[in-house]
């Protein structure tokens, strides 16, 4: 009888993955569901970012600082360009969610029960900086877009570019109404847009082995499939925000970090982690 060659057996192979049930190659593997998100999601979301940040205050409240600094810088910058001055709103949704890479390792490991650290959040983006490097060129390329369309708007508008006290004027000014409009117009599509592409995306990043592209368009995903609590969230974001500006940018020390672990869990609220809730169930 001639011996069966293991090798050449007719039975389909199974992957290694399937065999030993690995649960980071199935999580990483499987498609990626989104759940449904109630209403008052963002609320919740709010809640345990303070709690993130009152566990451990001292890692948020430097990276709370850093806010302050980059609001300060990118003033300076656009001091002189008045035309620039809602791109300012973009410099914050270009390199908040960047920044925010520390915020999101200390919220992760909280959640796995290890003991975040602060040098650990300074390099998160480590192992990530490829598709890093592609998604925050994507993010430049639409914040230069949106500095170029306000300019225009700008042009087309005022004989000469006003001063920054003066186009302040000119957006307070109701007879300026046909301005107005088409500049917080021109602002509100580049803000949603570049929201859309990017309110889960770095922390999908960090979390998994997904590519930019993957992670960009699952955002995109989530923000066209769930919209009224996208903009809930959106809104939040926004209002909380331009809230903390208003004493010179001071405001962003405490609620910066305190949104930024928001949106940690704002990601792990959308996604389904295969490994943890593959019945799609809510965290608790």
């Amino acid at each position: 009888m001639t011996p069966i060659n293991p090798s050449t057996d007719n039975t389909p192979a199974e992957s290694s993955a399937t065999l030993t049930g690995d649960p980071a190659t199935t999580r990483e593997t499987a498609p990626i569901r989104l759940r449904p998100l109630p209403m008052g999601a963002p609320v919740r979301w709010l809640a345990r970012g303070l709690a993130d940040f009152r566990r451990h205050p001292s890692i948020g409240l430097f990276y709370g600082l850093c806010f302050v600094a980059m609001g300060w810088g990118l003033l300076k910058v656009y001091e002189n360009a008045p035309a620039y001055m809602l791109a300012l709103s973009a410099g914050f949704l270009l390199m908040g969610p960047f920044l925010c890479m520390g915020l999101y390792d200390v919220s992760m490991k909280l959640e796995r029960g290890e003991r975040p650290d602060f040098g650990d959040s300074l390099v998160a983006w480590e192992s990530h900086l490829g598709q890093m490097a592609i998604f925050g060129f994507v993010l430049l390329v639409l914040e230069m877009l949106w500095g170029r369309a306000a300019m225009v708007v700008f042009a087309v508008s005022f004989d000469g570019m006003p001063d920054m006290k003066g186009s302040l004027l000119a957006l307070l000014d109701p007879n300026n109404i046909g301005f107005i409009v088409t500049y917080l117009g021109v602002g509100a599509i580049f803000a949603g847009l570049i929201f859309a592409v990017s309110v889960i995306s770095i922390p999908m990043m960090l979390d998994r082995q997904v590519d930019a592209i993957t992670a960009g368009l699952t955002s995109m995903r989530l923000v066209l499939t769930q919209p009224g609590v996208m903009i809930f969230w959106g809104a939040l974001l926004t209002a909380l925000t331009l809230l903390a500006m208003l004493p010179g940018f001071l405001g962003l020390i405490v609620l910066g970090p305190i949104l930024g672990h928001a949106s940690w869990h704002a990601y792990r609220d959308a996604v389904i982690d295969e490994t943890r809730d593959p019945d799609g169930n809510a965290r608790g």
